[in-house]
């Protein structure tokens, strides 16, 4: 069984990730071949990765900036693997048996068509300035394997994930998108509408680079933009129904509610971005936040 690990890169230092899997691959002798397409990242990052050229099978260079999705199909195209192992850039391995695990479950389960393997974050944030998405990934991000298991959709998350390639050609991420946000959530649903099982394994990675409050907040702006339009699909928006901030809207953003919800927004969205920005607040004033910002951007 042969894996072909996928990592889109984007301004990001990938030296340590891929060393760290390069000498997993020739120490246990996995049969595995590393891919990396930057997706236009900035000059400075291109020179310092250019250093893995010869350490990886392919190294590709785009020149326009395509998005998460578009990005994660395109590897199909560079890729000979029976499985993809897809990890994110700013991703550090945590497990000296990192692949071995996933190829043991696949092994032990010859019909695996997609596995999680999860995600961990550090056991404090590094200052307060960073302090919301540690929040956010410590609360609603870093599930364990079981509570994962019970809701095998919502808990899937792209940053570490091993799919069958003939499923990939099937059930591609969606391409109409190209904004941060949800597209790993409609993958997931696509999946399920598909009837494809997405497996749940204790096999983290950690996300190593965390971002400042602002930073993660313009990023969520960015994600409820994508919701939004994904909204205006009726089938997109069925089939994201699952999701808790879709659920919210459908119930309370809608007429006679959203100019009223609108209005009250518009008077507390000063105050719940400055209780954002410090980062030491209760998740209640994020999801207030997304809910709003929806409810603006679906009138």
């Amino acid at each position: 069984m042969k894996i072909s690990i996928c990592i889109p890169v984007y301004n990001f230092d990938v030296r340590e990730l891929v060393l760290t899997l390069q000498k997993e691959v020739e120490t246990s002798r996995v049969e595995a071949e590393i891919i990396l397409i930057d997706d236009a990242s900035k000059s400075s990052f291109k020179e310092i990765n250019s250093e893995l050229k010869n350490t990886v099978k392919e190294f590709v260079f785009l020149e326009k900036n395509i998005g998460r999705s578009q990005i994660r199909n395109l590897f199909l195209h560079f890729s000979t693997g029976e499985y993809l192992l897809f990890l994110d850039c700013d991703g550090k391995i945590v497990d000296q048996d990192f692949l071995q695990k996933y190829i043991h479950f696949i092994q032990e389960n010859p019909n695996t068509q997609i596995i999680y393997g999860g995600r961990k974050v550090l056991p404090s944030a590094s200052d307060e300035n960073h302090l919301l998405r540690w929040k956010f990934a410590v609360e609603r991000e870093n599930l364990s394997t079981s509570l994962r298991r019970e809701k095998p959709y919502l808990s899937f998350q792209t940053n570490n994930f091993i799919i069958k390639r003939e499923i990939l050609e099937k059930i591609i991420f969606n391409p109409q998108f190209q904004k941060y946000g949800y597209e790993d959530l409609l993958f997931a649903m696509d999946l399920k509408s598909a009837g494809v099982k997405i497996d749940h394994i204790d096999d983290p990675i950690l996300n190593n680079d965390l971002e400042a409050n602002n930073v993660y907040l313009e990023k969520v702006e960015e994600s409820v933009e994508s919701l939004a339009e994904m909204l205006t699909d009726k089938i997109l928006d069925s089939k994201l129904s699952e999701v808790k901030l879709v659920r919210i809207y459908h119930k309370v953003g809608v007429a006679p509610f959203n100019t009223f919800l609108g209005l009250l927004f518009i008077i507390a969205e000063p105050f719940i971005r400055k209780k954002l920005l410090k980062g030491n607040c209760s998740l209640r004033y994020l999801d207030l936040y997304k809910l709003g910002l929806l409810i603006r951007k679906m009138k």
